[in-house]
């Protein structure tokens, strides 16, 4: 009988959003049939299981890779998944970073079979943590640490332009070298944004810290006050409402901690 032919392929799992059993059973399963596992930590990471503890748990050897490795010099892991069944971990769902949208492409450009498990999504488990409806969200944004003179003041026109259309953003805070920008720096920063562009700064934002644990962090109130909150350890991440439905608002009062 003529054995199985073996499916060599690239999958990318999704780990969720804080810890190893966030992941999927599927997830689970592809992880321990793989003959090599890689992950990225640079664009989110669960900080409830460092890398060492993901290994433990998984059973098997984790290879991190650098930005440069996935961005720019992807081709030894390509390479890899021509011959062996590989699995590229990401924190959250896979393709919300367009990083991982980028390999997808150079793997299907090499003829390598792609497939992706998802994970659960800071994208969406916001709306469930401060009651925000999913179809009222705009385009999202990320809030990078400045650099010299490098100053972008992208994110608060993107903010600017959500706000005229009567839709919520989601703001991505930085991860840089093993920085994670707080919610007090990134509204600091949006607010230097704001005096740059001429844009108001806006009355009410959400700060959430560490979605996905079992015990998050929402705050609501005014940007100013909110830069005095301890928002304790990372991930955060902002949320800039524009007008709140009435259901949003009783949410909001009812699962959020309030700033007056």
């Amino acid at each position: 009988m003529q054995a199985k032919k073996r499916l060599i392929m690239l999958l990318f799992v999704g780990l969720g959003l804080y810890s190893w059993d966030d992941i999927s059973v599927k997830g689970l399963t592809a992880i321990k049939s793989a003959e090599s596992v890689f992950i990225e930590t640079y664009t989110s990471c669960l900080m409830g299981s460092p890398p060492e503890e993901l290994e433990r748990a998984f059973g098997t050897r984790i290879h991190i890779l650098s930005r440069e490795e996935v961005e720019q010099h992807p081709d030894d892991l390509l390479e890899l998944a021509t011959r062996s069944q590989v699995v590229f971990l990401t924190g959250g769902d896979p393709m919300v970073s367009t990083t991982h949208t980028d390999l997808r492409l150079r793997a299907a450009e090499r003829g390598i079979p792609t497939a992706i498990i998802h994970g659960a999504s800071i994208a969406s488990a916001v709306c469930g943590l401060t009651g925000l409806q999913n179809y009222r969200f705009g385009k999202s944004c990320s809030v990078p640490y400045p650099s010299g003179l490098w100053f972008p003041t992208t994110p608060m026109e993107t903010v600017a332009l959500n706000q005229s259309l009567h839709l919520h953003t989601l703001v991505y805070l930085d991860i840089s070298e093993g920085r994670y920008m707080t919610v007090n720096e990134g509204i600091a920063i949006l607010e230097t944004m704001a005096g740059k562009t001429g844009h108001p700064v806006p009355s009410l934002v959400i700060g959430i810290a560490r979605a996905g644990s079992s015990e998050p962090k929402v705050v609501a109130g005014p940007p100013s006050l909110l830069t005095r909150v301890d928002f304790g350890p990372p991930l955060h991440i902002l949320v800039i409402p524009a007008n709140l439905h009435p259901m949003e608002e009783e949410y909001l009062h009812q699962f959020a901690e309030h700033v007056p």
